[in-house]
């Protein structure tokens, strides 16, 4: 067998699990069926993966990988803003977790994961999530004085990614307080603008980033540039 058409039957198989995985969950699926749907012997799971649970796992780790290939986080070059970078990862993320594509046991499949998590996770976190929770981190370096200590950045950090994911987990909630007519305007780049916005304030309150160029409101109806 020819190396194109392992990694053909691989990616078939990856595809037709994923599915299924993302519809009935790891323990309800069966190998029967994905190979069924794949076209494939029940044996190519042993060959090609070794057991259901490692097939599993590789179709977690295969659907956060398209995600990725599908919106890439920007290529940012030397000199560039640590403002626009923190703008372009929040933008990045929330079209990730907010459009998704035509082949949607992506997203199904992930959040399967989020809530019920198994062996996956920690492969996840590893490969895809900790690689890009410390670019987070390394943008918010730029942003913070030395002064705030590590354990500070991470939960701002986790603020960040918390604004972008509760669109995804809370679109019903979501929908049904402010209707479908102004839900259907909250979009990946109005989010985008509005959580970055929000995140430079919440820093700038600590003197740790520059000024919007739109001033800020408080809570009393005053600028923050005014004060009380």
């Amino acid at each position: 067998m020819s190396s194109e058409v392992s990694l053909e039957t691989r990616e078939r198989m990856l595809s037709a699990a994923g599915r299924i995985f993302a519809a009935k969950g790891f323990k309800a699926a069966t190998v029967r069926e994905i190979c069924q749907h794949a076209g494939v012997n029940v044996a190519a799971v042993n060959y090609y993966f070794g057991d259901k649970e490692r097939l599993y796992i590789e179709s977690v780790k295969r659907a956060h990988a398209l995600r990725v290939e599908r919106v890439p986080i920007p290529s940012w070059p030397p000199g560039t803003p640590p403002e626009r970078k923190l703008r372009d990862f929040i933008r990045t993320l929330l079209i990730r977790v907010l459009e998704e594509p035509s082949d949607q046991w992506h997203g199904t499949l992930m959040l399967r994961e989020m809530s019920q998590p198994t062996g996956a996770c920690v492969e996840l976190v590893r490969d895809y999530i900790g690689p890009h929770f410390a670019l987070l981190l390394g943008v918010l370096d730029e942003l913070l004085p030395a002064t705030v200590a590590h354990e500070q950045r991470q939960l701002l950090a986790f603020s960040v990614v918390g604004q972008c994911v509760f669109h995804r987990m809370a679109q019903p909630v979501v929908r049904l307080l402010v209707g479908p007519e102004e839900h259907a305007k909250l979009g990946a780049e109005r989010l985008a603008e509005h959580i970055w916005r929000f995140t430079l304030a919440g820093l700038q309150s600590a003197g740790a980033a520059p000024d919007l160029e739109t001033p800020v409101p408080t809570p009393c109806g005053a600028t923050a540039e005014e004060g009380p």
